[in-house]
Order: structure tokens, then sequence, then C-alpha cells
């Protein structure tokens, strides 16, 4: 991974279902966001296990992801990702599968890598294939351990690693203008769907970038 020459230019957003949703509701919740600002990509991050139910929900998701040039990962479930013709997956454990999973989609799938707080396992990602690394929350959380990932994190990744960074977990204004400078994705889901107006959110959120 080589370093980089300049600072990245303004972060793209990415997307991240709730972790439980109904297929009657969300997908045209998620289309009227889609249709509102520019998304890269979505994560389908559903706490279920069960195939049935993510095979239903990929298929509402990827009709609408796909006909608006977005792409759609699932947290996780690396056997899923080319049965329902989704384009990569996210790994929520760190850089350990990341090879298994290029190895399993392919050069040309998406394999993303949560990788906490740890530069260490972020690097080990980067260097094992993944296409994006993503660290958070970036803010203390009464959750956990506490431990968040600090800017310097962010602002150390963007000078010196070529691998794109995703910051995740507790945005909120003010971690959004201060890391703008220093991260190429913003993963946003908690921060939106639970309000009254996901659009409208996420417009505010998107207005702290500028």
């Amino acid at each position: 991974m080589a370093a980089k020459d300049k600072q990245p230019d303004q972060p793209q957003l990415y997307l991240i279902t709730p972790a439980e949703f109904e297929l009657d509701v969300f997908p045209d919740l998620l289309a009227s966001v889609l249709d509102a600002h520019p998304i890269a990509c979505v994560r389908m991050a559903m706490a279920s296990q069960d195939e049935q139910r993510l095979s239903k929900a990929a298929d509402a998701l990827r009709e609408i992801t796909h006909a608006r040039d977005v792409a759609l990962v699932i947290e996780d479930h690396i056997p899923l990702v080319e049965r329902l013709g989704l384009d990569g997956v996210h790994l929520s454990d760190g850089a350990h599968q990341v090879r298994y999973a290029r190895k399993e989609l392919g050069p040309d799938a998406i394999v993303g890598v949560h990788s906490s707080t740890s530069r260490h396992d972020g690097m080990g990602a980067g260097e094992a294939g993944a296409d994006y690394v993503c660290f958070g929350p970036v803010r203390e959380s009464t959750l956990g351990d506490g431990s968040f990932a600090e800017t310097d994190l962010f602002k150390w990744w963007s000078e010196v690693i070529e691998v794109p960074v995703v910051a995740e977990g507790l945005l909120n204004l003010e971690m959004i203008k201060t890391l703008t400078p220093m991260t190429d994705f913003f993963a946003i889901g908690d921060e939106i769907w639970p309000t009254d107006d996901p659009v409208a959110a996420l417009t505010t959120l998107r207005e702290a970038m500028a």
C-alpha cells in the first residue's frame, strides 16, 4: 500500500440498514433516501440468521439499489453473496476472513472490513485485499469498553494508506465536520433510520461535510 499524495475528495455516503426492518416498509424508505442523495453503497446488516428472511430482504433491496446503480453488500454471509446476486460482503470481525472472502468471491466483488479501533487490524485487512477498511465508533460510547477510533487514526490513515477508509458509528455533525478531510466514506445508519424523516436527517449530516 503506497502513500497517498493528496487528501481525499469530499467523502461519499454509505448506508447501513437497520438490524431489523419490515419488508413492506423499509424498501420504500430506502428508495426515498437513494433518490434524494448520492449513495455509493448499501450494507444489508440484518441480525437475522434465517436464510429465507435474508433472501427475501436481499431480493427487495437489490431491486431498489441496482435500479439506481448503487452497490449492495451483505454483512458477514459470504456464501449468500453470489447466490443472491449481491455485490460483495462486509466483514464485521476484522481481517482474518479477507483472503477467504476474496478467494470465494473473486477479484470483482467488494470485500470490506470493520477493524474497530485497531490500526494493526486495518493494515492487515488492506494487505489481505480489502477494498475498504472501516473504523469506529468515532466517539466514546457507554456500550462495551468505551473504546473508539480517535481522529488521529483517520488522519494517519488518510496520509499514509491507499486503501479507502470508512468512518462509522456515533457520527454527529461535529464528528462529520472533523473527519471530512480525512475519510473516504461515512457509513450512516442508526443516525437517520429512527428519525421521523431519514431524508432530512441525512441532508443535515451531509451539509456538515461542506
